[in-house]
Protein backbone atom coordinates (compact mmCIF):
# COMPACT_ATOMS: atom_id res chain seq x y z
CA UNK A 1 0.00 0.00 0.00
CA UNK A 2 1.28 3.47 -0.88
CA UNK A 3 2.15 6.01 1.78
CA UNK A 4 -1.00 8.16 2.01
CA UNK A 5 -0.73 11.52 0.32
CA UNK A 6 -4.29 12.54 1.23
CA UNK A 7 -5.90 12.13 4.65
CA UNK A 8 -9.69 11.99 4.49
CA UNK A 9 -11.60 12.76 7.67
CA UNK A 10 -15.10 11.68 8.56
CA UNK A 11 -16.88 14.57 10.30
CA UNK A 12 -19.80 13.52 12.52
CA UNK A 13 -18.40 12.13 15.81
CA UNK A 14 -14.88 11.85 14.33
CA UNK A 15 -14.12 15.58 14.28
CA UNK A 16 -17.28 16.88 15.97
CA UNK A 17 -18.27 16.16 19.54
CA UNK A 18 -21.95 15.30 19.20
CA UNK A 19 -22.62 14.80 22.92
CA UNK A 20 -24.26 18.26 23.31
CA UNK A 21 -27.09 17.12 21.04
CA UNK A 22 -28.51 15.21 23.99
CA UNK A 23 -29.20 18.54 25.66
CA UNK A 24 -31.14 19.64 22.60
CA UNK A 25 -33.44 16.62 22.97
CA UNK A 26 -33.96 17.45 26.63
CA UNK A 27 -34.80 21.04 25.70
CA UNK A 28 -37.77 19.87 23.64
CA UNK A 29 -39.03 17.42 26.26
CA UNK A 30 -37.45 14.16 25.08
CA UNK A 31 -34.92 12.02 26.92
CA UNK A 32 -31.26 12.89 26.29
CA UNK A 33 -30.66 9.23 25.46
CA UNK A 34 -32.94 9.62 22.44
CA UNK A 35 -30.10 11.39 20.63
CA UNK A 36 -28.01 8.24 20.19
CA UNK A 37 -31.00 6.15 19.14
CA UNK A 38 -32.08 8.77 16.63
CA UNK A 39 -28.63 9.06 15.07
CA UNK A 40 -28.35 5.28 14.78
CA UNK A 41 -31.77 5.09 13.08
CA UNK A 42 -30.78 7.93 10.73
CA UNK A 43 -27.73 5.97 9.59
CA UNK A 44 -29.76 2.75 9.32
CA UNK A 45 -32.32 4.34 7.02
CA UNK A 46 -29.69 6.13 4.93
CA UNK A 47 -27.69 2.93 4.47
CA UNK A 48 -30.84 1.02 3.52
CA UNK A 49 -31.82 3.69 1.02
CA UNK A 50 -28.36 3.62 -0.57
CA UNK A 51 -28.40 -0.19 -0.74
CA UNK A 52 -31.76 -0.05 -2.52
CA UNK A 53 -30.48 2.44 -5.07
CA UNK A 54 -32.12 5.56 -3.64
CA UNK A 55 -30.74 8.69 -2.04
CA UNK A 56 -31.77 11.51 0.29
CA UNK A 57 -29.73 14.07 2.16
CA UNK A 58 -28.84 14.07 5.86
CA UNK A 59 -31.28 16.83 6.77
CA UNK A 60 -34.23 15.12 5.09
CA UNK A 61 -33.64 11.76 6.74
CA UNK A 62 -32.77 13.34 10.06
CA UNK A 63 -35.88 15.50 10.23
CA UNK A 64 -38.15 12.60 9.29
CA UNK A 65 -36.53 10.48 11.97
CA UNK A 66 -37.10 13.17 14.57
CA UNK A 67 -40.79 13.34 13.71
CA UNK A 68 -41.02 9.62 14.38
CA UNK A 69 -38.91 9.81 17.54
CA UNK A 70 -41.09 12.59 18.95
CA UNK A 71 -44.36 10.73 18.39
CA UNK A 72 -46.13 10.50 21.74
CA UNK A 73 -43.53 12.68 23.50
CA UNK A 74 -44.97 15.60 25.53
CA UNK A 75 -42.91 18.25 23.74
CA UNK A 76 -42.20 21.66 25.24
CA UNK A 77 -42.76 23.32 21.83
CA UNK A 78 -44.59 22.47 18.63
CA UNK A 79 -43.26 19.64 16.48
CA UNK A 80 -41.71 21.75 13.73
CA UNK A 81 -39.90 23.89 16.29
CA UNK A 82 -38.63 20.81 18.13
CA UNK A 83 -37.27 19.30 14.93
CA UNK A 84 -35.61 22.58 14.01
CA UNK A 85 -34.09 22.96 17.46
CA UNK A 86 -32.38 19.59 17.29
CA UNK A 87 -31.23 19.88 13.68
CA UNK A 88 -29.78 23.35 14.26
CA UNK A 89 -27.70 21.84 17.03
CA UNK A 90 -25.28 20.52 14.41
CA UNK A 91 -24.28 24.11 13.69
CA UNK A 92 -23.37 24.66 17.34
CA UNK A 93 -21.07 21.66 17.83
CA UNK A 94 -17.39 21.91 18.68
CA UNK A 95 -14.53 19.62 17.71
CA UNK A 96 -13.14 17.03 20.12
CA UNK A 97 -10.24 18.30 22.27
CA UNK A 98 -7.67 16.18 20.43
CA UNK A 99 -8.64 17.48 16.99
CA UNK A 100 -6.90 20.89 16.69
CA UNK A 101 -3.42 19.69 17.62
CA UNK A 102 -3.87 16.45 15.68
CA UNK A 103 -4.99 18.19 12.49
CA UNK A 104 -2.20 20.73 12.60
CA UNK A 105 0.44 18.06 13.26
CA UNK A 106 -0.83 16.01 10.32
CA UNK A 107 -0.70 19.05 8.06
CA UNK A 108 2.92 19.61 9.07
CA UNK A 109 3.77 16.14 7.72
CA UNK A 110 2.99 17.46 4.25
CA UNK A 111 -0.24 15.54 3.69
CA UNK A 112 -3.28 17.02 2.00
CA UNK A 113 -6.29 17.08 4.31
CA UNK A 114 -9.93 16.80 3.21
CA UNK A 115 -13.22 15.87 4.84
CA UNK A 116 -15.84 13.45 3.52
CA UNK A 117 -19.11 13.62 5.42
CA UNK A 118 -22.48 11.94 5.18
CA UNK A 119 -23.77 15.34 6.28
CA UNK A 120 -23.61 18.63 4.43
CA UNK A 121 -20.39 20.43 3.58
CA UNK A 122 -21.82 23.58 5.18
CA UNK A 123 -21.89 21.90 8.59
CA UNK A 124 -18.24 20.90 8.21
CA UNK A 125 -17.45 24.45 7.12
CA UNK A 126 -19.07 25.89 10.23
CA UNK A 127 -17.40 23.35 12.52
CA UNK A 128 -13.87 23.82 11.20
CA UNK A 129 -14.13 27.58 10.86
CA UNK A 130 -15.27 27.82 14.47
CA UNK A 131 -12.31 25.71 15.55
CA UNK A 132 -9.84 27.82 13.55
CA UNK A 133 -8.99 24.84 11.33
CA UNK A 134 -10.65 25.63 8.02
CA UNK A 135 -7.41 26.71 6.32
CA UNK A 136 -5.84 23.33 7.06
CA UNK A 137 -8.26 21.54 4.72
CA UNK A 138 -8.10 21.52 0.92
CA UNK A 139 -11.65 20.27 0.32
CA UNK A 140 -14.77 19.83 2.45
CA UNK A 141 -16.69 17.09 0.67
CA UNK A 142 -20.16 15.67 1.19
CA UNK A 143 -21.61 12.43 -0.10
CA UNK A 144 -24.27 14.63 -1.68
CA UNK A 145 -21.72 15.07 -4.45
CA UNK A 146 -21.33 11.32 -4.83
CA UNK A 147 -25.02 10.45 -4.82
CA UNK A 148 -24.45 7.59 -2.36
CA UNK A 149 -23.78 7.51 1.36
CA UNK A 150 -20.68 6.09 2.96
CA UNK A 151 -19.83 3.24 3.21
CA UNK A 152 -20.84 2.67 -0.43
CA UNK A 153 -17.69 2.39 -2.60
CA UNK A 154 -18.82 5.28 -4.80
CA UNK A 155 -18.53 7.74 -1.93
CA UNK A 156 -14.81 7.08 -1.45
CA UNK A 157 -14.29 6.98 -5.22
CA UNK A 158 -15.83 10.43 -5.42
CA UNK A 159 -13.31 11.78 -2.92
CA UNK A 160 -10.46 10.19 -4.85
CA UNK A 161 -11.63 11.77 -8.12
CA UNK A 162 -11.93 15.21 -6.56
CA UNK A 163 -8.43 14.92 -5.11
CA UNK A 164 -6.99 13.48 -8.31
CA UNK A 165 -5.37 10.46 -6.66
CA UNK A 166 -5.87 6.71 -6.52
CA UNK A 167 -7.61 5.40 -3.38
CA UNK A 168 -4.38 3.58 -2.50
CA UNK A 169 -2.82 7.00 -1.90
CA UNK A 170 -5.50 8.01 0.59
CA UNK A 171 -6.17 7.30 4.25
CA UNK A 172 -9.57 7.54 5.92
CA UNK A 173 -9.70 8.64 9.56
CA UNK A 174 -12.95 7.80 11.36
CA UNK A 175 -14.47 6.64 14.64
CA UNK A 176 -17.01 4.39 12.88
CA UNK A 177 -15.90 0.81 12.12
CA UNK A 178 -18.37 0.62 9.22
CA UNK A 179 -16.61 3.62 7.64
CA UNK A 180 -13.21 2.02 8.16
CA UNK A 181 -14.42 -1.17 6.51
CA UNK A 182 -15.96 0.64 3.55
CA UNK A 183 -12.82 2.64 2.85
CA UNK A 184 -10.58 -0.41 3.23
CA UNK A 185 -12.59 -2.26 0.59
CA UNK A 186 -11.70 0.46 -1.94
CA UNK A 187 -7.97 0.13 -1.24
CA UNK A 188 -7.59 3.06 1.15
CA UNK A 189 -5.46 2.92 4.27
CA UNK A 190 -7.46 3.56 7.43
CA UNK A 191 -7.12 4.89 10.95
CA UNK A 192 -9.71 4.09 13.60
CA UNK A 193 -9.95 6.62 16.43
CA UNK A 194 -11.12 4.57 19.41
CA UNK A 195 -11.72 7.25 22.03
CA UNK A 196 -14.04 5.03 24.09
CA UNK A 197 -11.93 1.87 24.39
CA UNK A 198 -14.42 -0.28 22.48
CA UNK A 199 -13.60 -3.60 20.76
CA UNK A 200 -13.37 -3.47 16.98
CA UNK A 201 -15.98 -5.68 15.25
CA UNK A 202 -14.27 -8.79 13.92
CA UNK A 203 -16.53 -8.98 10.85
CA UNK A 204 -15.18 -5.70 9.43
CA UNK A 205 -11.85 -5.22 7.70
CA UNK A 206 -9.40 -4.14 10.41
CA UNK A 207 -7.92 -0.64 10.43
CA UNK A 208 -4.37 0.03 9.31
CA UNK A 209 -3.85 2.03 12.50
CA UNK A 210 -5.76 2.31 15.76
CA UNK A 211 -5.30 5.35 17.99
CA UNK A 212 -7.09 6.65 21.06
CA UNK A 213 -6.67 10.29 20.00
CA UNK A 214 -5.94 12.03 16.71
CA UNK A 215 -2.72 13.46 18.17
CA UNK A 216 -1.21 9.94 18.08
CA UNK A 217 -1.53 9.57 14.31
CA UNK A 218 1.21 11.90 12.98
CA UNK A 219 3.93 9.86 14.71
CA UNK A 220 2.49 6.65 13.23
CA UNK A 221 2.89 8.12 9.74
CA UNK A 222 6.37 9.54 10.23
CA UNK A 223 7.92 6.97 12.55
Amino acid sequence: MDIPRVVVFDVNETLSDMSPLGRRFADVGAAESTAALWFASLLRDAFALTAAGGTADFATIGAAGLRSAFTGVPLTMDLDAAVGHVMSGFLALDVHPDVPDGVRALKRTGRRLVTLSNGSASVAERLLTGAGLREEFEHLLSVEGAGVWKPAPGSYGYAARVCGVDPSQMMLVAVHPWDIDGAARTGMATTWINRDGLPYPEYFNPPTHTVTALTELPDRLTG
